[in-house]
């Protein structure tokens, strides 16, 4: 089967009104500079003069040229402007790269549970909404600010050509272009939401007002010059929105005048908070005050899940740790990034250096290692390691490990773990367990096992999890102090292997000779053979034509019985012996419809129907 999207013409874009109010501007704005005399005859072409520059000087001679000479000493200046900007790119992508570590640093914060133990959360340092506006403007804005200083430099710092419109210029392509083509490519039947609404209507008013007070300054209150305090007050400006904007991104006039509970859920209901910590190591606050974190880390658990799901519906053969990494890199893929990231992705690309995001970065977080800073040489850490565990539904009995850093590892210490249900359930999917671990003195790591049950009836991937609590320390150093850190749940993902399955084909492509009579064309059936499928399929002309021409037109299904794996499909090919040039025709496999569903526990000829159903996809 085949199905297209319908998609917005590229002229609806250029017509879009953010992308014809910002080419309005650009011929208000070159019409305007350009100088006409009495007669019409514009002058700046006539009166063109080089000016020598900052780091490259005036070719001489540089009047009455011929048009070859022009040509040669254009190619020269174009090709120090190519280096100068790849140089300029290198050097905002490192500055880029240093900000995005200020920003992504993180502390650690001591969350009190319900049931009085200790787990350690990470938060970040900096607020999101004012790393945006102050470093990630600054850094990503560095090639025009550059720009404009060098020019100012060079003019022994009068105003020159380029001026304000460096960066203005960039501002009002964010705003219009950026914009439309952002709005543009989202593909029809989808949806975007703005995630911090308060915080984008107070930066998008900003900037409109930006330009109003440009114009206002400039053309109004003193034409042709900059006083100080119009200086002033638009620097003033800025402190100003990054002001309003952090209160709109951490609501605090809400927590101020609307009772508590009221401003909790709202607050967890479409936006994120950031916790303010008052010791710069760690700081003991109420679960409450982090709720929004810890639902964070849930939500990012659970889209984990639904893109594992995803993954293993695209790829069936694959194995339980090609899929955990293939869904590591697509929740990197899909995760939010800063301008940043762009900025550094289009720098890399342009210089050959590749994607930012490699394998490397995946295997990292996949070893859920802690990070290498300045930590309390007395405080010890015990976590999962790692946090995100999948395997098959008929692994049997598997291990999972739980390790410990920092601190005195001569202590012996005892903790407690258990099984807590999620969409998995206990007696049911796996044994529930419960016990107690023990770190003998020297010891890193500790493994214990779990057992899955493999029930053999059809169900959906299902998840549970395994929960540390309970810590004793016996011995060792008395100012060790020893902590749970996060991950203290590890997620288990179990993957079903009694899908009524997936169909395709055995080869994507096969040869047959035209004399062959009939042509057999095997069809799989994998991840999964519960049930009795019926896959409808039919023959598509292409070169070769059906009904009698060139081949018998065929419009059919396939029955697979419960555990059958296999089919064949068989096409009559007509040999007409005349010479003519290869010919290719196609076979598309239709949805597959379940017709029953067979319950192991019962005998055979006891099947629960389910017409309908899709059991899995056919491919070509």
């Amino acid at each position: 089967m085949a199905s297209q999207c319908g998609r917005s013409h590229p002229l609806a874009l250029l017509l879009s009104p953010p992308v014809l109010l910002f080419l309005l501007l650009c011929l208000v704005g070159n019409a305007s500079a350009v100088k006409r005399d009495a007669n019409g005859t514009c002058k700046s072409s006539a009166n063109t003069k080089c000016q020598p520059g900052v780091m490259l000087p005036v070719w001489q001679p540089s009047l009455n040229l011929s048009f070859g000479d022009k040509l040669a000493r254009a190619v020269v200046y174009f090709s120090c402007l190519i280096y100068c900007f790849l140089g300029v790119s290198i050097i905002a992508d490192r500055f880029m790269a240093a900000i995005e570590v200020i920003t992504s640093k993180e502390k650690d914060v001591v969350v009190k549970m319900k049931d009085g133990t200790k787990q350690v959360v990470s938060v970040r340092i900096w607020n999101e909404t004012v790393s945006n506006l102050t470093l990630m403007a600054l850094g990503s804005s560095a090639p025009e600010i550059l720009l404009s200083i060098i020019e100012i430099c060079g003019k022994k710092f009068e105003a020159g050509d380029l001026g304000p419109g460096t960066i203005v210029g960039s501002a009002a392509f964010n705003l219009f272009i950026i914009i439309g083509l952002c709005v543009y490519v989202i593909p029809n039947g989808e949806i975007r939401r703005i995630k911090h609404l308060l915080v984008f209507f107070v930066t998008a008013s900003f900037s409109v007002f930006a330009y109003l007070w440009m114009y206002m300054i400039i053309d109004i209150f003193s034409p042709g010059r900059v006083q100080v305090w119009e200086a002033v007050l638009t620097f003033a400006f800025f402190p100003l929105t990054v002001l309003l904007a952090y209160v709109a991104d951490t609501k605090i006039f809400f927590k101020s005048f609307l009772k508590k509970h009221y401003t909790a859920r709202s607050a967890k209901a479409y936006q994120d908070g950031e916790l303010e910590m008052q010791n710069p190591e760690t700081a003991v606050v109420d679960p409450s005050a982090v709720d929004t974190d810890l639902s964070d880390f849930e939500k990012t658990r659970h889209d984990y899940i639904e893109i594992l799901r995803e993954i293993r519906k695209k790829h069936p053969n694959a194995d339980p740790k090609m899929l955990e990494e293939m869904a590591q890199m697509e929740v990197l893929n899909r995760g939010p990034k800063s301008r940043a990231f762009y900025r550094m992705q289009a720098t890399r690309q342009l210089t050959g250096s590749g994607n930012v995001i490699k394998k490397s970065k995946v295997e990292r977080r996949l070893s859920v290692a802690v990070e290498e800073q300045e930590e309390d040489p007395n405080l010890q850490k015990i976590f999962f390691d790692p946090g995100h565990y999948t395997v098959m539904e008929n692994v049997g009995t598997f291990s999972l490990t739980v390790s410990r850093s920092g601190g005195d590892l001569n202590a012996v210490v005892r903790l407690d773990y258990h099984t807590v249900d999620g969409t998995a359930t206990a007696g049911d999917d796996y044994v529930a367990a419960q016990g107690t671990l023990v770190f003998h003195s020297g010891e890193k790591h500790c493994q214990f096992s779990l057992t899955i049950i493999d029930d053999d009836v059809f169900e959906e991937d299902e998840h549970f999890y395994v929960e540390l609590s309970n810590i004793r320390v016996e011995g060792g150093d008395p100012e060790t102090r020893v902590e749970l850190a996060d991950p203290i749940r590890a997620t288990i993902m179990v993957l079903d292997d009694d899908h009524a399955g997936i169909f395709h084909f055995e080869v994507t492509e096969a040869t047959v000779h035209e004399a062959v009579g009939e042509a057999e064309f095997k069809v799989q059936r994998s991840s999964g053979a519960r049930g009795i499928v019926r896959l409808p399929f039919k023959t598509v002309d292409g070169t070769a034509k059906g009904d009698g021409n060139d081949f018998d037109s065929v419009k059919d299904y396939l029955e697979f019985h419960n555990d059958e794996t296999e089919k064949t499909i068989k096409i009559r090919i007509i040999d007409d012996e005349e010479y003519e040039k290869n010919e290719f025709f196609f076979i598309e496999l239709g949805d597959p419809i379940l017709m029953k569903r067979v319950d192991p526990k019962l005998p055979e000829h006891h099947c629960h129907g389910d017409d309908g159903h899709s059991g899995g996809e056919g491919i070509i």
